[in-house]
């Protein structure tokens, strides 16, 4: 009885504490590639599994990496200043805050920026395997500069009393609605600076938070505690997690600010590979001068303990 227990509490963690959710971040990999032009297309839909499963490789290096997880965030409320005053260049925020407080708070912005860097240069060097996995890491950093609760450091609801909300906006509800969603968000374009954009996008998802928690805070006092959670079935698995009739109520309740997040990120994951390979000089991709082996292992991370914040799973 008491594995038992042990086990179903585990499944619950897994499920409870994921960065968008692995389905939801290979969904909009795969619908990004749907953003760009034929010449550039061909090779991404060429390697379209590949770029979809690895989508989620970020996530499983927060097992492996002390490095990775503060990559996935940024905590921008825990800069006492208006987050306009933060420098949005890596040197002078380090000259401005130390290097050691801005890992402690997230770097996420920085991360997309490091990230569009370095698939530029894979693909001026025709590095095919380098190019898949840059471009994966990428979809998968801009998709978490969208979620808004990854801007804030009461990420989890743990300083609301809302403990489990985080899993709960970015994984329950697009595994409910996301097949109602309109994937079509029109044709990849150049952005001409990357840096700015990630800028944008967490300013943008941090404004949202406060409608995150208060929204959800509001409906809890308006339905009874045994009708907010309910045993559903997950993978062959019965796990403890908000009921249908919640996530139903609380999804309509959001007014569509997930979908519009999630179309935001399959658009800018898009237009960012799209530039990417404008700023390469648009190479052609038909040739290859590979010069990594393997694209990378397969990461294993089943048995491990996360490094970092364990919802970013």
């Amino acid at each position: 009885m008491k594995h038992i227990a042990i086990t179903l509490l585990s499944l619950i963690f897994i499920v409870l504490f994921s960065s968008w959710g692995f389905y939801a971040h290979k969904q909009i990999n795969e619908n990004a590639t749907y953003t760009l032009p034929a010449s550039l297309a061909k090779f991404y839909k060429k390697h379209l599994n590949t770029i979809t499963e690895k989508a989620v490789d970020a996530d499983k290096r927060c097992y492996i990496d002390t490095l990775e997880p503060s990559r996935h965030y940024i905590d921008l409320d825990r800069y006492d200043a208006e987050t306009d005053s933060i420098p949005i260049h890596w040197s002078k925020a380090v000259a401005k805050f130390s290097e050691r407080k801005l890992l402690a708070n997230g770097v996420v912005p920085w991360q997309i920026w490091r990230t569009y860097q370095n698939l530029v240069s894979a693909l001026k060097e025709l590095d095919h395997n380098r190019i898949i996995r840059y471009s994966a890491d990428l979809g998968h950093y801009v998709a978490d500069a969208h979620v808004p609760l990854h801007t804030t450091s009461n990420y989890n609801g743990q300083f609301s009393d809302q403990i489990g909300i985080h899993a709960f906006w970015e994984t329950r509800l697009p595994e409910m609605f996301s097949h109602e969603y309109d994937y079509f968000v029109g044709a990849a374009a150049y952005i001409d600076d990357p840096l700015q954009l990630g800028w944008q996008i967490v300013k943008e998802s941090n404004a949202l938070v406060d409608s995150v928690l208060q929204i959800e805070k509001q409906l809890s006092q308006t339905m009874k505690k045994s009708e907010q959670k309910s045993y559903i079935t997950r993978k062959n698995q019965l796990i403890l997690n908000y009921s249908d009739t919640y996530a139903n109520s609380y999804h309509r309740a959001l007014n569509g600010m997930v979908e519009k997040r999630f179309r935001s990120s399959i658009y800018y994951v898009g237009s960012l590979w799209y530039s990417a390979w404008i700023d390469a000089g648009q190479p052609n991709l038909a040739k290859r001068t590979d010069l990594t082996e393997v694209v990378e292992d397969k990461i294993e991370y089943s048995d491990k303990k996360i490094l970092g914040r364990e919802e970013w799973h």
